[in-house]
This record gives structure tokens, sequence and C-alpha cells, in this order.
């Protein structure tokens, strides 16, 4: 089940209208091409695992379940604090002291991907209580002065608690879910290590030097046409191994990777989805990369959009709760899609 959620992210924001003072371009071109009006960023001696800690507290909150009571904590990042990963600091800060705690890396499809994750160890019989959150600083790792892909990014992060049904015979939240990968899109999307290798050997002053990460670069066309194409196509497969009709007869809301507008239109009309039946809050965030399904999912929630309860989904055989079509999808090239009860 799927019990609780929550968010947080940092106070400060950059505005379109701050970015035209870094770069050439305007609030009309960066909304026009992308959707976005502002994006948060973390503050000098802010870090990640502290959205990572409140969102998760938020979630249990909602939940009604107290943090020693959770089993695992997955934390979906691909930019922690500390290259050993961040869970572990959420784990200690909520007070979760019976739980394991490990990072799970896969870009912005990472949210989706420690999902089914979960819900694979509790249908095992592994844990019964596992913390979910997505997070990412990406603003870390942007050339701000570099308008392709300045304009994109933000930080923050959202967090869900998944729990076993006391009833063994109840239908699962999980419904249905599809994954893929295709490292030869690799190019079109990466950060890589920004060193050159044999630093023991090195020269002078580098074999004490820092390590360092390059900048993102995107091939943004390449990306937009990926993400098209196959974002339609895993949900597809998802509804397919949940045994539900096509989605515009049984998914009530889509809750999508938030990377760019015409993106998440584009999706909504080859699923044949209303625009109202489409949560986007990606012109106050922008990209969050893994954050940002559960952000999305946490403000809807929390503003009354997706409620509990919904019938046509009891027709089905699969419960009472509303159905929603999770799609994420990004660097690797990644991609993951999962259909599943809220309520």
């Amino acid at each position: 089940m799927l019990v609780g959620v929550g968010s947080s992210v940092p106070e400060t924001y950059l505005t379109n209208h701050d970015l035209e003072k870094l770069v050439e371009t305007s609030d009309d071109w960066i909304v026009t091409r992308t959707g976005i009006k502002k994006r948060h960023v973390l503050g000098k001696g802010e870090t990640l695992a502290q959205h990572g800690i409140a969102s998760a507290k938020r979630a249990l909150e909602m939940a009604g379940i107290a943090a020693q009571d959770v089993d695992l904590v997955l934390f979906a990042t691909s930019s922690p604090d500390d290259v050993f990963g961040s869970a572990c600091q959420v784990q200690a800060s909520i007070g979760a002291r019976h739980a394991v705690a490990f990072d799970l890396t896969a870009a912005c499809s990472g949210f989706v991907v420690a999902l089914v994750t979960a819900a694979q160890y509790i249908r095992a019989g592994t844990f019964r209580t596992v913390l979910v959150v997505g997070g990412d600083a990406l603003s870390r790792f942007v050339d701000w002065r570099d308008r392709g892909t300045c304009i994109l990014f933000g930080d923050g992060c959202g967090a869900v608690v998944v729990t076993a049904n006391p009833d063994p015979e109840a239908p699962g939240a999980i419904l249905g879910m599809e994954m893929g990968s295709d490292g030869g899109g690799h190019k079109h999307l990466h950060c890589t290590f920004a060193g050159s290798g044999m630093k023991p050997l090195s020269d002078g002053a580098d074999p004490s030097s820092h390590a360092a990460y390059s900048n993102i670069y995107m091939a943004g066309q390449d990306v937009f046409k990926f993400a098209v194409r196959t974002v339609p196509a895993v949900i597809d497969g998802a509804l397919a191994k949940a045994n539900l009709p096509k989605a515009s007869e049984s998914v009530d809301w889509l809750v999508m990777h938030q990377a760019n507008q015409r993106i998440l239109d584009a999706a909504a009309q080859r699923l044949g989805l209303p625009a109202e039946r489409v949560v986007s809050n990606l012109s106050q965030y922008g990209n969050t990369s893994a954050a940002s399904i559960p952000l999305a999912l946490d403000e809807a929630v929390r503003g009354g959009r997706i409620q509990k309860g919904d019938k046509a989904s009891s027709e089905w055989g699969i419960g009472q709760g509303k159905v929603i079509a999770m799609a994420g999808f990004g660097a690797g090239l990644t991609w993951a899609g999962a259909i599943v009860r809220w309520g």
C-alpha cells in the first residue's frame, strides 16, 4: 500500500527573469520551450540530505507510521552529498534505527525504479515497511552560463511510504510495471567524471587534488524524441502487465517525470488523456530529476486533486483507489513506468 507522501525544496529559487541576468534568454523564450517559470536551488551550506530528511518525515507523518518501524530506506539520487550515498544520513536523522539504507541511481527514472524495488522486497516478505525517497541537486552540475541547460534544472526531494497490506489476499498498490535501459544513448545525456586517470603517479599537486565531475551535457532534441517515444510505450507496457485497458479508460491521473511541458503534453495526447488528468508542477520547480514524481504527487494529494476512492478501479478487481500512471525517463538512457493505486 502507498500510505504517505511528502516533499521538500530549498527556499532559494531563480526565476526566468533572474536567468536573464546570467545568460542571453528571456522569460517568454524559456516558458514557450519548456513551460518552466522558476526553479529552486540549494543555498550555501544546504544539503540534499536535509530535504530528503524533511520529505521523509512528512511522508511518515501522513502515513501515521513511526520511523523505528521502517525496515528499508531507499534513496533514488544521482547527486548525493557524499559519493558513498545519502540514504544512511536520512535513516539516522529520522530515527529509523532498525532500517537498512542504501542509494539507488537511475537518474530521472530513479524514483519509479526505487518504488518497484520496494514493492519486490515487500512481496518477497523480506520487509513490511519501506521509505522511498527521490531527490537530486543537479544545480551543482549545471553550467550556469549555458542557456541550453541552466534553464531546466532545479533541486528538491520527495518521499513515499510503502507498506505491506495486512490482508495478504488484498490487491497490491503496484499493479504493473515496465522498465528498460539503452546504454547506447549515454552520448545524449551525461555528467561524467572530469579526471584524467593515473592520479597516483601524476606530477605536482595532482595526486592530492580533489575529484570532480563535468557539468551536465544534454542533446536536447535527441532526449526530447526519446522521451516522447518512450513514455507512452512504457505506460502501455505497464498497463498490459496490470491487465488493465488503455490509459484513456483506466488511468485517473498521469504523474510523470517533470522535464518539459511539451513532453508532458505530447505523452498525454498519445495516451488519450486530457490535460485535466495530467499532474504538472513543472512551472514552479523545473526538472528536479528523481524528485519530480514524488514532488508532483505530494502536491496533488495535499492539494486535494488526487483523493482516495474510485469505483472504476474496483470494477477491474484491483481494489479501491485512484489509478495513477507514473513514468520516469532520463540519463543512461533509462525509463520506467508503474501503474499504482493511491488510497
